[in-house]
């Protein structure tokens, strides 16, 4: 059985690009367009390996995102996050880091380091 993923981000493009790389490596993908589309997906899976997300979308970013699943699941498991962004600066870095983000990669992504990241975070 396939791991499953949740991608986030608005951009069309995006989606279908990690879709097409993230299923060709045999990873299941629920897309989301927003945060709080992402926010849904992610409380309405149960069974989800990863989070890969955008911060920058319309009506919840994506650190507001993870910082609302954080209050909102207090107690209760939860998938890795990764943030997969054009942004570089420290403080969104360490506002990530400090909401419980394990991994932030810089757009355009390499396939190759996008999947290494995605092996190492659901062990497969």
């Amino acid at each position: 059985m396939s791991k499953k993923i949740i991608v986030i981000d608005d951009s069309r493009s995006t989606r279908q690009a990690l879709s097409l790389v993230l299923g060709d490596a045999h990873y299941q993908v629920v897309e989301a367009v927003d945060g709080e589309d992402g926010l849904s997906k992610i409380q309405g899976t149960a069974d989800a390996a990863l989070v890969i997300c955008d911060v920058n979308m319309p009506k919840l970013n994506g650190l507001d995102m993870v910082e609302a699943l954080r209050r909102v699941t207090v107690g209760k498991s939860l998938p890795p996050i990764v943030m997969l962004t054009t942004e570089v600066q420290a403080d969104l870095v360490a506002r990530a880091k400090a909401a419980g983000v394990k991994g932030w990669i810089v757009k355009p992504f390499k396939p190759d380091l996008l999947l290494l990241t995605v092996q190492k975070l659901t062990g497969v």
